[in-house]
């Protein structure tokens, strides 16, 4: 059993060629976070991360650009649909031209995060502003309540007016910021397995099932990867029109593991990168243990088997606004591992553990057996 298992993740890890070596520089970024540091308050915060990131070997930072229903940019697109042109903590500034600003001045890549993606608000049991003023946004589950998992709740990934709206705001940041590439995430697309019941929805699905209502078991196979598929198609939609204004943008995922990704959140990202529908995937590793950490890593080289043109990028716990810190010399660890099974860099989640782990990161990238 143990040779079967190994012989076949040796064969993967031959297969594996972007995951293991993709072109160019690797990437070694680092997801910039609004709670938890107060870096973004302030271009002085900013410029100091900036500086970190540079001692510390770190070429790209994913910055978040939409959260908790407010976007932290200046967007013509939400004074127009919802008042708030920026969320007002940030208002009178424009961190994200700030922060490419700065960036760039130090050679590092900056990559707009929309972290909150199909969700609507965090712990606001109406769905906040979003859905209060678009009700028929709402993601609803089988009693017809507002979709909510984890502390956030959700719009209806499905409906074409709240697709649309994602891909403006994507559009916008691509056309009138020199970013290096965007990205969606756990959230982006996503949409928690127990929604999918609203009017618009269930219609859909009668359409394309000789009237049959969808299965009264959220969890139901069939449904899942139905609703699943309808996410993917936004994938490639958006895939080919941000590539249309950008040939060289990178359009980055970072979807959480599959096949658990897809079974609670509908993101079916292997097949995403299958049909070159991204150019660079981050699945969220996030484990605290290393046997656990490897274990997982291990799957997503043999999902990610064969791929050509996609650069797949490990993101690594290091620390959460909660005060976690994981063990620094786990940290280098982890690292390690990424070079054993081929792969060639890593983004960490998020930029509140550089400074706690400063000791690790003065070395991490000069150290022969990390590069």
């Amino acid at each position: 059993m143990f040779r079967t298992r190994l012989a076949a993740l040796l064969v993967a890890l031959i297969l594996a060629v972007p995951a293991a070596a993709a072109a160019g520089e690797p990437t070694r970024g680092v997801w910039l976070a609004s709670v938890g540091d107060p870096a973004m308050r302030s271009r002085e915060g900013m410029a100091a991360l900036v500086e970190r990131c540079d001692r510390f070997g770190i070429n790209t930072i994913y910055t978040v650009t939409w959260n908790r229903g407010v976007t932290l940019y200046p967007s013509e697109l939400m004074r127009r649909e919802f008042g708030v042109a920026i969320d007002p903590v940030l208002a009178g500034r424009d961190p994200l031209a700030e922060l490419i600003e700065l960036a760039h001045a130090k050679g590092i890549r900056v990559v707009a995060w929309f972290e909150f993606g199909f969700s609507s608000s965090y712990r606001q049991t109406d769905g906040g502003p979003l859905i209060r003023k678009r009700p028929g946004w709402a993601a609803l589950d089988r009693e017809g309540k507002l979709v909510s998992r984890n502390g956030f709740q959700w719009m209806n990934a499905i409906d074409p007016q709240v697709q649309d709206f994602l891909l403006a705001m994507l559009k916008e940041v691509v056309e009138n910021y020199d970013v290096d590439g965007v990205q969606g995430d756990d959230r982006l697309p996503a949409m928690p397995s127990t929604g999918g019941y609203d009017p618009l929805t269930v219609e859909l699905y009668r359409r394309e099932h000789d009237g049959a209502a969808p299965p009264d078991d959220p969890r139901d196979p069939g449904w899942v990867q139905w609703r699943a598929d309808k996410l993917s198609h936004f994938v490639e939609r958006a895939y080919g029109e941000l590539k249309a204004l950008d040939p060289e943008l990178c359009v980055s995922w970072a979807p959480s593991v599959w096949p658990w990704s897809r079974d609670n959140y509908l993101q079916d990202w292997p097949r995403w990168a299958r049909e070159g529908w991204g150019d660079q995937f981050c699945p969220q590793v996030y484990r605290r243990e290393l046997g656990a950490y490897r274990a997982t890593l291990e799957r997503v080289v043999t999902q990610t088997a064969g791929l050509e043109n996609v650069e797949i990028v490990p993101g690594v716990l290091i620390a959460l606004a909660d005060g976690y810190d994981m063990p620094s010399e786990r940290v280098r660890e982890m690292v390690r591992v990424n070079r054993e099974l081929g792969f060639r860099g890593e983004v960490f989640f998020y930029h509140g553990g550089l400074q706690e782990h400063a000791g690790v990161f003065r070395t991490l990238y000069s150290d022969p057996a990390t590069d």
